[in-house]
């Protein structure tokens, strides 16, 4: 059985022939102009990119180093390459409300020359209004009105004093107002002569007075009248002057955008407004401020107006727009509303307001990590309603609007973008099954594998992406050898001999660290040596606690025995995971059986340092124990199993079969070859099944054997299904080669326990007994014996009668 259960050489390595390649470096084969085994992902990801209609959004999942980031910019960007350019969009001044400021659309790189165009026109109406006005035809026209006007205001004030010398009064016009007193003979008259007159004509005095003052009043209205008059006559010619010169410029911009309604609609609002406030392009003169300094230019502050704030210019994307949001904040996504501070508070305008990736994705396409969005409040939920609502609102965080702050609420703008998204699985599952528009916003998965089948054409293909590699980061080329040990490290990193991974990240950290190694030599290539140099250098930069946790076995501190046998131990094997570094070691396992009605008594169980996978592979071992063994008469015993100088938490059911051999051992009382590890999870049907981290937990024992010192008879036993997984290390490999270590396969616990102890397991025969010389045979005579045993003791002490 030992020698019918031992690998081959060829079956613990797959090792890549660097003669399959025709090349003699990387830098004489084309680059890799594609995409690596992930047809499920990119079919997805067309897809989705192909579907207008609304809740097509992508959702992207795989693990980190699958190339998610890069290969989804690539397909988007190509796919954008095909479609038109989207419209700029601009935010200008809304003159009847200047808090809910306009959005207008631009044909696709004319934003930034609308903007200058509108700064010229300014600039050109400054003077162009400032020539006309200072003419000698508006200032007839002005001197006419005046003219005129006064002429009538004479008239008034004429007739007022007619009636005033009639009536015997005189007014006095001051700067307060008019004052009226009577008059003997054209000359005022004194007070005291005006108190010695009789009482009648003091009384006609004072009743003309009054009248006078009715008709001063009268006069004044009608003066005012005069004044509208005057006003609205010199703001017609202003108008009809500033109408001539404002409309023969806006009238050259309407004919440019005349496709384009949201300017054409803008510009007339303009037009409108400079008539309107035509003085505001005219110089006033200088008033003297409270404090210098702090009015600024009135007139140019009014002008800004004018301006056009420039959210999104296409001029220089050509096609769609492809956006990838690093840090998604919300004022990064949705854009911000800035504030200027002034007197003590914080007020803003127009032409403050910023976009963000959402708006210059708009048409296109937006690339964002989930995670990075999560952490970000508000952003999630704000962007599930911007993408079911289709627009986009430009505002403050509530939570960033202080005591005293103005702010403003602009126009929503139509939204028109495909979004995708970035995650993990945990948080696809997690958001899939807690947020209820979730499914109906992203409605496409795209689901990046970490592997792809090993053939010919993707050992091609990964020579392909090598010289890719080297090509974009400047890297020296690469030889077969290098290629094949790439290769060949693409197929351990997944543990598979039929597989090649595809998580890139880590290759090419390789293929930069084996050049870095190679250029330090002085070489012009990369070879196999430098691609091994690379791996080991990186290893050994991390594997401290590796090396201590090596030590320890070196100089016994941890007990293991790697030769000879001993009844009911067994060495198992267990992995350590550090971030990227994983390694193996053995450890004892050993197990006491002994009378009672305990049954399988888990030590780390009852210490609470076992999880509950470890707990259910151990329960499982008594589900054997009766199938195998309790079928004729009842199991009638105790079991004590320990993971020996073990401290910490166990998890796991990968020892649960070399748990059962420590068992077997202990009841049969037959030893356990101490230089064979084991490991595998079994059922209760007694089939070892596959386990995780085989290739770490064969290269931990063939350590710590080569440390103590290896005999030829030591190796590893593993579950047959784990075969193909094997991708050991060259040193482990060469020892196999050699015959100084061995690696056996089983697939039930009946192969495993006759290697580990050179004793058949036996065959029941049909009335369930098995060879007495077997192990199987000396386990069911030991439980027999137990059994006669609890019969004769219940007697000699008079215990209950076994019903």
């Amino acid at each position: 059985m030992i020698k019918e259960r031992k690998l081959a050489f060829s079956d613990l390595r797959c090792i890549c022939d660097p003669k399959t390649f025709s090349f003699k470096t990387t830098a004489q084969i084309d680059p890799l102009d594609g995409v690596i085994g992930q047809e499920r992902a990119v079919q997805a990801i067309d897809f989705g990119l192909n579907m207008d209609s609304p809740g097509y959004n992508i959702f992207v999942t795989g693990i980190e180093g699958t190339g998610k980031s890069t290969i989804i910019r690539d397909i988007v960007a190509h796919h954008a390459e095909k479609r038109p350019a989207p419209v700029d969009w601009c935010m200008v001044n809304n003159f009847q409300d200047q808090f809910c400021p306009k959005t207008i659309e631009v044909p696709p790189g004319k934003a930034t020359v609308l903007k200058k165009q509108m700064e010229k026109l300014v600039e050109g109406l400054k003077n162009e209004l400032l020539t006309a006005f200072e003419s000698k035809s508006y200032q007839k026209k002005i001197d006419e009105l005046q003219k005129k006007y006064g002429e009538q205001q004479r008239q008034i004030f004429e007739a007022l004093d007619q009636e005033a010398k009639r009536m015997g009064l005189a007014i006095n016009r001051t700067q307060s107002g008019f004052q009226t007193f009577p008059v003997v003979e054209g000359k005022p008259i004194s007070r005291e002569a005006f108190e010695a007159l009789d009482k009648e004509e003091k009384s006609r005095i004072e009743e003309n007075i009054r009248q006078l003052q009715g008709l001063i009043e009268s006069s004044m209205r009608e003066v005012a009248k005069l004044k509208d008059a005057m006003q609205q006559d010199v703001e017609k010619v202003m108008s009809d002057i500033a109408l001539f010169v404002t409309k023969t410029r806006i009238d050259v911009l309407l004919s440019q955008y005349d496709s384009c309604p949201g300017i054409v609609e803008y510009l007339k609002e303009v037009q409108e407004n400079i008539i309107e406030n035509v003085g505001d392009f005219l110089p006033e003169k200088e008033k003297s401020m409270p404090f210098p300094g702090l009015g600024g230019d009135a007139s140019a502050s009014r002008l800004q107006g004018y301006e056009v704030n420039v959210l999104v210019d296409r001029k220089n994307i050509k096609g769609a727009p492809v956006i990838f949001e690093t840090n998604p904040t919300y004022q990064n996504v949705f854009g911000r509303i800035e504030k200027r501070a002034y007197m003590g508070t914080l007020t803003t305008d127009f032409s403050l307001v910023q976009s963000g990736s959402l708006l210059r994705a708009n048409g296109g396409y937006l690339i964002m990590e989930i995670e990075s969005l999560l952490m970000n409040a508000y952003v999630y939920e704000s962007l599930k309603r911007a993408l079911r609502n289709k627009i986009l609102l430009i505002e403050d965080l509530p939570t960033s609007l202080g005591f005293g702050a103005m702010s403003l609420r602009p126009e929503p703008i139509p939204l028109d973008v495909k979004v995708i998204l970035l995650g993990s699985y945990r948080l696809f599952h997690l958001l899939q099954n807690h947020d209820s528009k979730f499914n109906k916003i992203f409605k496409v998965r795209a689901d990046f594998d970490h592997e792809t089948d090993r053939n010919e054409a993707t050992v091609a293909q990964y020579a392909q992406f090598v010289a890719r590699v080297c090509k974009e980061e400047k890297l020296l080329p690469l030889t077969p050898t290098g290629v094949a040990a790439i290769v060949e490290f693409g197929e351990k990193q997944v543990a598979d001999k039929n597989k090649l991974s595809i998580r890139f990240g880590p290759i090419h950290g390789v293929l930069k660290e084996a050049d870095y190694w190679a250029r330090k030599s002085g070489a012009k290539t990369v070879s196999e040596k430098y691609v091994v140099k690379a791996l080991k250098e990186h290893r050994f930069r991390y594997n401290l606690y590796e090396e201590k946790t090596h030590e320890s076995y070196a100089n016994d501190t941890i007990l293991l025995d790697v030769k000879g046998k001993v009844v009911g131990q067994v060495n198992a094997l267990a992995v350590y995971q550090l971030g990227d570094i994983s390694f193996g070691r053995p450890s004892r396992i050993t197990t006491e059986t002994y009378m009672g009605k305990a049954g399988v008594v888990n030590i780390e169980r009852e210490a609470k340092l076992s999880g509950k996978t470890h707990d259910k592979g151990v329960l499982i071992l008594s589900g054997y124990l009766g199938r195998t063994f309790a079928q004729k008469y009842p199991l009638n015993l105790s079991i004590s199993i320990t993971f020996e100088q073990s401290y910490g938490g166990i998890d796991g059911d990968s020892a649960s079969s070399t748990e059962l051999y420590a068992i077997l051992s202990s009841l049969a009382e037959v030893g356990i070859d101490q230089g064979i590890a084991v490991t595998g999870s079994v059922n209760q049907k007694g089939e070892v099944q596959a386990i995780g981290g085989v290739n770490q937990k064969v290269e931990g024992f063939f350590e710590v054997c080569q440390t103590k010192g290896l005999t030829r008879r030591q190796g590893v036993m593993i579950p047959q299904a784990n075969v193909q997984n094997l991708m050991v290390s060259r040193d482990v490999l060469k020892a196999v080669k050699k015959g100084r270590f061995h690696i056996w396969s089983v697939a039930t616990i009946e192969e495993g326990i006759e290697i580990l102890t050179g004793v058949a397991a036996g065959k029941a025969d049909k009335n369930g007994d098995y060879p007495e010389e077997s192990v199987f045979g000396k386990v069911q005579n030991k439980l027999k014996f137990y059994l006669e045993q609890q019969f004769r003791l219940k007697k000699e002490f008079g215990g209950e009668e076994n019903e």
